[in-house]
């Protein structure tokens, strides 16, 4: 396994170090996962930097694909020998592993036109991308309106238009701050791209009369815009933590902030199999070609140097699309 054995930067000696660690017991409802590729996220570098060293190594990664080896004993979705991918759970030890014990509630069955790479790229963009269309802005193919994805280019952003385009009929305006970023966003299905410097007046002349949604992953000094910008009753869904966030600019037309955080469902209702629904549905569309992956930088193999380099690019919170580390 590969662990961190103190937070730190990313070029700490003991970010990144190869150790031996005896895996959880297999749950009725595990899976033995062997690993073949995991891709980073911002999460992963949040927890690297600040998890708490005094409860022991900290084996990071959440996005995975590789080959189940074992079942539990109350396992009805998956067969030794199913290729899988799953974006894991914050609460148990990371895919930064050789093989790793995870829960098959939340883990889909890895799209046959994809491989390893390309599959570990999508489960935790996805499921954060779906949650917040179709759970917390309960969007249906009916829906019509404008949707801002701000940070169009990024990993949850790419997947949040991919999915507003092949399950809604809303209209996508993306934001970039460069011209790659910008060729990016439309190849994910963006109908507008916008400079993200000049948000309120590019939107506006797009949308005069109001968007209807905003997803929104750098939320710090934007909510006034955000408040300008949305229509009477117009909904955010943000997923960063941005300390001692105003939102106080969204009442006067009854707009409503909402959080997503994927990882709600494994820590508060670990008994629900919506995640691992939803990854078979995305892979379904994957293996149609309705959507794509998003992996655009592939490392390998999966050793303590590749993972830190993948974790220093991105930490420069300039990626497009996703990085991924696979073993071979």
């Amino acid at each position: 396994m590969i662990a961190a054995t103190e937070n730190g930067p990313v070029d700490a000696p003991q970010s990144f170090v190869e150790i031996d660690l005896e895996l959880p017991d297999l749950g009725a409802h595990d899976l033995l996962v062997a690993v073949k590729a995991v891709s980073v996220n911002p999460v992963d570098v949040k927890v690297r930097a600040s998890f708490d060293p005094s409860g022991g190594p900290k084996v990071l990664g959440f996005d995975a694909a590789g080959t189940v080896l074992t079942i539990g004993a109350e396992v009805i979705d998956f067969t030794v020998g199913d290729d899988v991918y799953y974006a894991g759970s914050i609460a148990r030890p990371g895919s930064n592993a050789e093989r790793q014990v995870v829960d098959s509630r939340i883990v889909g069955h890895k799209p046959a036109e994809l491989d390893f790479a390309q599959a570990a790229a999508m489960p935790l963009t996805t499921i954060t991308a779906w949650e917040l269309l179709f759970d917390r802005l309960r969007l249906t193919e009916e829906s019509r309106g404008h949707l801002l994805v701000v940070a169009g280019a990024g990993g949850v952003g790419s997947m949040v238009t991919q999915l507003a385009r092949a399950l809604t009929d809303v209209t996508v305006i993306a934001t970039a701050a460069r011209g790659e970023s910008a060729d990016w966003a439309r190849q994910m299905g963006a109908q507008h791209v916008v400079d993200r410097h000049r948000l309120r007046a590019e939107v506006a002349a797009i949308a005069p009369e109001g968007v209807s949604w905003i997803f929104s992953p750098f939320s710090a000094g934007n909510v006034k815009t955000y408040a300008d910008l949305l229509v009477v009753r117009g909904e955010v869904v943000a997923i960063d933590e941005p300390a001692g966030l105003d939102t106080l600019p969204l009442k006067e037309k009854s707009q409503s902030w909402h959080w997503e955080f994927m990882f709600t469902r494994p820590l508060h209702e670990p008994e629900s199999s919506y995640q691992h629904e939803l990854l078979d549905q995305a892979a379904q569309l994957l293996d149609e070609g309705t959507i794509r992956t998003t992996m655009n930088r592939r490392l390998s193999p999966i050793t303590p140097e590749t993972l830190r380099e993948s974790h220093r690019l991105v930490e420069t919170s300039s990626v497009i699309g996703k990085v991924v580390v696979a073993t071979e």
